[in-house]
């Protein structure tokens, strides 16, 4: 609707801005067919094409993500799941892991599609089509924000008919290459957190005095109310635990592991 300026605010040559809009600018959407109708065997190919980037895989249900996940996980892909049935606390913690570079995949439902606290995806990929064209764009939307670009990829068994509103004709045929899939990170737990006085900068200082990391070793930082997670080279991960776990933070004991 105008909305009318009045007078006295001398304003000259008004612009209107929409915020509202959908579109994603510089997303490519590229179709890749699979010879079989459980899509698992080229949705491997396509992430050893795409290499170690972080993105999501969407799926439209919680049975059918466990079942990806459990092909990744034989297939030793790292990755994180967010859906709804999950407990607040695994949902968050699935996202600090991915955040911080633990995982740089995310099997999840269109839950994770709106509004997430999450960094630019380089692509999504569709496992299951979306069901409503809403749901392709705010999925398509996690990708491609503020002017970088990214992928989306359609992966569509070839029997499969895709809805009309996914139009693309742009077709990409996986390389048949295996490339690593590994993140060099893993990500501890702190049982210390801001009610006691603990800072990001404490922190560091532990890891870099008591547990002999170099300072480009030492990985994203998370710091909450009453824990921290922290992001630390894999090859150096228990060697690193052992010399911190039980020490002193400020005037607390800490118990730091794994998570």
């Amino acid at each position: 609707q105008n909305i009318r300026i009045p007078d006295f605010a001398r304003v000259k040559n008004p612009k209107v801005i929409d915020y509202t809009a959908t579109g994603v600018k510089e997303l490519a959407i590229k179709k890749v067919s699979s010879p079989d109708k459980d899509k698992l065997k080229t949705l491997v190919e396509l992430l050893h094409h795409i290499g170690n980037q972080p993105g999501i895989i969407f799926c439209n249900f919680k049975d059918t993500i466990n079942f990806v996940s459990e092909y990744l996980s034989t297939h030793d892909i790292e990755h994180g799941l967010f859906y709804g049935g999950m407990e607040q606390q695994e949902r968050e913690r699935a996202l600090i892991k991915f955040r911080n570079g633990t995982h740089q995949i995310i099997i999840a439902t269109d839950l994770a599609a709106r509004g997430l606290d999450i960094p630019e995806l380089k692509y999504i990929i569709h496992y299951q089509l979306p069901l409503k064209a809403e749901e392709f764009t705010h999925r398509n939307g996690r990708t491609a924000r503020m002017n970088a670009s990214g992928t989306a990829y359609v992966l569509q068994w070839n029997k499969e008919t895709v809805p009309e509103f996914i139009t693309t004709e742009d077709v990409l045929v996986p390389d048949a290459i295996k490339s690593s899939l590994q993140t060099e990170w893993a990500t501890v737990f702190i049982s210390g957190g801001r009610k006691d006085k603990i800072s990001k900068g404490d922190i560091a200082g532990l890891f870099f005095k008591q547990g002999g990391l170099n300072k480009n070793e030492l990985g994203v930082i998370e710091l909450k109310q009453d824990c921290a997670f922290v992001a630390l080279p894999k090859k150096k991960l228990y060697d690193v635990i052992e010399k911190t776990n039980n020490t002193r933070l400020k005037k607390k004991k800490v118990r730091i592991y794994e998570l």
